[in-house]
């Protein structure tokens, strides 16, 4: 996903989030990854539920950069379009369709 976002940079938004928005916390953080991830690298926000985001790839960026005080990171933030076509395993894709479906109105 990040190698086709990186070549295809200028189809995605880049956009700053807040880090009290996002504080979700990892129990599987490595700690000593932590210290040498580079947060001027944009991390991944996917929509997954109608204008809900939810980061997918940069927790240690995430990390780091709370615990240096900052307030923001850069991301790629990709909307539903953008982010179902790497959903290739059946067991994630079909709940998360049923979900998307589930939203739209029945008029």
């Amino acid at each position: 996903m990040l190698q086709h976002i990186q070549s295809n940079a200028n189809e995605f938004e880049l956009a700053e989030i807040e880090i009290k928005d996002f504080q979700e916390v990892s129990s599987s953080l490595n700690e000593s990854h932590i210290d040498s991830v580079d947060i001027s690298q944009p991390a991944i926000i996917a929509e997954i539920s109608p204008g809900g985001y939810n980061l997918i790839d940069g927790h240690h960026r995430l990390e780091k950069a709370k615990r240096i005080a900052n307030d923001k990171i850069l991301t790629y933030k990709l909307n539903v379009d953008q982010h179902i076509v790497f959903l290739t395993d059946r067991d994630a894709c079909v709940p998360y369709v049923n979900y998307w479906n589930s939203k739209i109105s029945m008029n």
